[in-house]
């Protein structure tokens, strides 16, 4: 009897030990996922992993997670969710989506201790979040192919009307690239709706491909497919310094271009944690990643390490590329 009732004693301390074991490690896993810092970045992903590793290394004792989410894709979720989104941070999102967005970011007021050059301030954007990067454009040349087809280089959009450029350019589909919508853009800009679309009229005529993506005119100088490519100018360098015998060329009109930024979700501003990583990654990081990934100037005193990087851009006039309803409306004009 002793002995059955001593077993019975045992299992229930074993049974309360089990218990009190798994209510303890599910607490735990529950309270780490709650304090994990989530950062949805829409930088290339090789960007964004040095980011993490720049975090993992200055807060040791944070749990925080970089998460690649491609631009669109971000901000529709953000747009849907609001502040019950699980991001606590965004990075690098297209400044059209950062305004469509709007009502769910932070005041950054105070974050930023960076000098911005004037139009690129965060009090610009009302303090709900920082220029992240400038992307911009220029024309990239493959010299070998225009010296096979003994074609001079082009210097200007109407030069590239000229008909025996025909199938030798390519460029990115305004609706699926943010590249090929800023060179889109700089065009209306400049010409105005009707006579921008005319333009392209012409030009399609000597387009060989309008590419899904915006790197895609680049890997096609690269193939040796165009002589010219409306594309990146970071993209065009990386190819110069790998040995291609590519041109950089900016239109008379300026480098066209589109912004970035990064902010935090509304609330989460008043989580210390939070704040501290928000503060290194818009001050520290952001600096580094323009020394060595995105150099296109925001920083009135920006340094750049970056072998062969145009220096002095004239930058296009691109009025109006952060506002999200003239992007619709030019897409809906788009018939290519």
């Amino acid at each position: 009897m002793n002995n059955s009732m001593n077993g019975c004693e045992f299992m229930k301390k074993i049974f309360l030990f089990i218990t009190v074991i798994t209510i303890t490690l599910l607490l735990y896993v529950s309270k780490n996922k709650d304090e994990t810092i989530i950062i949805y970045s829409s930088m290339e992903q090789f960007r964004g992993e040095e980011l993490q590793r720049q975090l993992d290394e200055h807060f040791p004792n944070s749990s925080i997670r970089v998460m690649y989410m491609p631009t669109a894709k971000a901000a529709a979720k953000i747009h849907m969710e609001g502040i019950g989104t699980d991001a606590d941070i965004i990075v690098g999102l297209e400044s059209s989506y950062m305004d469509n967005i709007k009502t769910s970011l932070a005041d950054i007021s105070g974050f930023s201790k960076l000098d911005f050059l004037d139009d690129l301030k965060p009090a610009v954007h009302d303090n709900r979040y920082v220029t992240w990067e400038r992307q911009a454009g220029s024309f990239i040349i493959n010299k070998k192919v225009l010296e096979k087809h003994n074609l001079p280089i082009p210097t200007s959009y109407e030069e590239l009307l000229d008909p025996r450029y025909e199938g030798l350019i390519a460029m990115p589909d305004p609706k699926s690239s943010g590249t090929g919508y800023f060179f889109y853009k700089s065009l209306v800009n400049t010409l105005g709706d009707e006579a921008a679309l005319s333009y392209i009229d012409q030009l399609e005529h000597n387009i060989k491909q309008f590419s899904e993506s915006g790197s895609g005119p680049v890997k096609l100088l690269i193939q040796g497919e165009i002589g010219i490519g409306l594309g990146l100018t970071f993209q065009a360098v990386n190819e110069i310094n790998k040995g291609n015998q590519f041109e950089i060329i900016f239109p008379k009109e300026g480098s066209p271009y589109s912004l970035t930024g990064t902010a935090l979700l509304k609330g989460r501003e008043e989580d210390e944690e939070i704040k501290k990583v928000f503060t290194f990654i818009v001050n520290d990081f952001l600096v580094y990643d323009k020394e060595y990934f995105s150099p296109e100037q925001i920083l009135k005193d920006q340094v750049n390490t970056i072998e062969n990087y145009p220096k002095d851009i004239h930058y296009a006039d691109m009025q109006g590329i952060e506002e999200i309803k003239e992007k619709e409306r030019l897409l809906e004009l788009w018939k290519y």
